[in-house]
């Protein structure tokens, strides 16, 4: 016990010394995040490699517990062999992440970075090798393994947006694992983690509202990636079927952030490394809150999960489904209030029936353009135009080809017109409040595509194999 305090007061200590030298020192090289006024929103440059000086304190801190020489530092001497086993996959982490700091790295490489750290944390013995009774074969705990460490890296990475949240989130994070160690007497885990919790804790004394100094990548993707170990570390002496649950749950507000990110981008078809303003901070900012009080309300929720993953990991396997449950109830009227009008109309259009009728109106366009496709004459083409027509919320059609009238349907309202150079113009005329199938204009406006396009080939066709079109056709 000793020599965990020691580990924690000389983390902490180390930290609280060296972060405001890594803060003068950036400050006098430049290496600063600048304001931006949109998703910067600081008042002047302010130092972002924070990590260094976190790192700096957890790697002095063990050499300190060394040189005190006690008992415990036989047990940090034990498990040196796999610390450097580990450290390649750190310095590749925390290297990518200060090169991004200084220089900016493009997300591709980034992330390409992160998956090579991954690997190499996988070859060191960091393995998810099954959940409960069930073992994974050598690929699946592969692949398993890299995508939880490179979620939970980009995860704090992201959910770094405002003032203290990134170091907060990985303390309660931390504390909590470090708790779990604890009462599973896993005095290794114990040993790995108190430093971080110390640096962490002594970090955010310059690190919350109003920050000077920030995590920066080489911080955030570095706690992340350490987080997402313990976890597997955390996790790999259960046998429950939900082994994995209480890691999830600690780390369940960044990962909740990401989840939604990747999301609501993927609906918007927008580029998934493309920053923006839609994070759940972003969201209680755009609330009212201050950063200060989006701080707090997330440490809030922090606390609560990771209390969940204590419950979880101290209790019966039975009682696990029930506080899963319970977690994700909250998580869902959590997101419910932040204004995520993505999910809202994905969830109209998946249960509220809008989506099988885009689905049979997106059906019908292909099977119209097909039939169009097919006609053989201009009376044909044109029949099949105005039986067509009110599918799309179209009530009328004019077409005039050399001078000629065609008719369909006379209605009135607003009306688009098609051109067709050489030949003539088609007009299609829709009544106010008209909705076409499945509420989308995009299908009306794919329809007037498709004429637009068949309809000129099929004039350019019919005119190759005759003298001359027909003159007068009239269609009710």
């Amino acid at each position: 016990m000793y020599s965990l305090l020691l580990l924690a007061f000389a983390s902490f200590a180390l930290s609280l010394f060296l972060t405001p030298l890594v803060r003068d020192l950036a400050l006098r090289f430049g290496v600063v995040d600048r304001p931006d006024h949109q998703r910067k929103i600081h008042k002047v440059p302010i130092p972002r490699v924070g990590g260094v000086a976190i790192l700096a304190a957890t790697i002095g801190a063990y050499a300190l517990l060394l040189l005190f020489r006690l008992t415990a530092g036989a047990i940090v001497w034990s498990g040196v062999p796999f610390a450097f086993r580990l450290l390649p996959a750190v310095a590749v982490i925390f290297g990518v992440g200060l090169v991004d700091d200084i220089f900016e790295v493009r997300p591709r490489y980034k992330l390409a970075a992160e998956i090579v750290a991954a690997i190499l944390a996988w070859s060191s013995g960091i393995r998810l090798i099954g959940i409960g009774h069930y073992f994974f074969s050598a690929p699946l705990s592969f692949a398993v393994t890299l995508l939880w460490i490179v979620a939970c890296s980009n995860a704090v990475n992201l959910i770094d947006g405002v003032d203290g949240l990134a170091a907060g989130v990985g303390l309660f994070a931390t504390i909590t694992t470090l708790i779990a160690a604890l009462l599973h007497q896993r005095i290794d885990l114990a040993f790995a983690i108190v430093p971080l919790a110390g640096a962490l804790l002594a970090f955010l004394r310059f690190n919350f509202s109003p920050a000077s100094i920030f995590l920066g990548d080489c911080g955030s993707l570095t706690i992340g990636f350490l987080l997402g170990c313990y976890g597997i570390m955390w996790s790999e002496k259960s046998t429950t079927l939900l082994s994995m649950t209480a890691p999830l749950l600690v780390l369940s507000v960044p990962l909740v952030d990401t989840g939604l990110a990747i999301a609501r981008r993927f609906l918007r078809q927008q580029p998934l490394f493309r920053a923006d303003r839609a994070h759940i901070h972003h969201k209680l900012l755009s609330q009212g809150m201050t950063p200060r009080r989006v701080a707090l309300v997330l440490y809030g929720f922090c606390g609560l999960a990771g209390a969940a993953g204590l419950i979880v990991t101290a209790t019966r396997e039975q009682y696990h489904v029930f506080v899963l449950i319970i977690v994700c109830l909250a998580a869902w009227l959590g997101i419910q209030n932040l204004g995520y009008s993505e999910f809202g109309v994905a969830g109209r259009l998946a249960f509220g029936g809008s989506f099988q009728r885009l689905l049979n109106a997106q059906l019908a366009l292909i099977r119209f353009e097909q039939e169009l496709s097919a006609g053989t004459t201009l009376e044909q083409c044109w029949e099949l135009i105005c039986r067509e027509c009110p599918q799309f919320g179209f009530s009328g059609i004019e077409l005039h080809l050399d001078g000629v009238g065609w008719h369909g349907k006379i209605a009135t309202g607003w009306h688009v017109r098609i051109e067709f150079p050489g030949y003539g113009h088609m007009i299609l005329v829709r009544e106010p409040g008209a909705t076409p199938p499945g509420s989308s204009a995009v299908l009306f406006v794919l329809f007037v595509d498709c004429i637009s396009r068949v309809f000129l080939h099929k004039l350019n066709e019919f005119k190759s194999t005759q003298s001359e079109l027909p003159v007068y056709a009239q269609a009710d």
